[in-house]
């Protein structure tokens, strides 16, 4: 399968963490270690990049990011409360700067009249510095159009923008 994502993008993450010295893991549910691959895409990833975790099951996301079963039994794996707490799980497991996670439905099947298949939560932490109460995690929801793999493809072009953005933002 191939991986048709933006690459310059995938570089403009890689000069952003550079730039700011900072690092990243990721996990993924529904992405299933293609953010990884388009990280890793880019020579000298491993300037910047730590790891990225699958975590597709309710188990998995439990048991390497600390995910609260009480998230995942009140709200589903898609939700904004778990996939805040998958970046902010990434984040701390790794000991990295930024943790983004994905968490959806790619289909084909699997969606709701509330969650149709393509909607998609992407979270993003951040870590600030001990002491300056500068460390947030935001998670945003997204309705993409599209197959199994287009789904897929749109959520990692979309996690990359939005871990762009927030770097950019913090430089700001």
């Amino acid at each position: 399968m191939s991986l048709d994502v933006d690459l310059e993008r995938s570089e403009r993450v890689g000069e952003a963490l550079r730039e700011t010295d900072a690092t990243l893991a990721v996990a993924e549910s529904c992405t299933g270690g293609l953010i990884g691959a388009a990280i890793t895409a880019v020579p000298g990833a491993s300037d910047y990049f730590d790891s990225a975790v699958a975590t597709y099951s309710y188990g998995a996301k439990r048991r390497e990011l600390g995910v609260s079963r009480e998230a995942l039994d009140e709200h589903g794996a898609v939700s904004e409360p778990v996939a805040l707490e998958m970046a902010r799980g990434v984040r701390d497991v790794a000991d990295v700067t930024w943790g983004v996670a994905t968490t959806g439905i790619a289909g084909p099947s699997g969606g709701t009249e509330d969650d149709p298949v393509g909607t998609v939560y992407v979270g993003i932490a951040y870590a600030g510095d001990w002491g300056t109460e500068s460390s947030f995690a935001t998670a945003s929801r997204y309705e993409f159009d599209g197959d199994r793999a287009t789904v897929r493809e749109k959520t990692v072009d979309r996690a990359l923008a939005d871990l762009l953005g927030a770097i950019d933002d913090r430089r700001s």
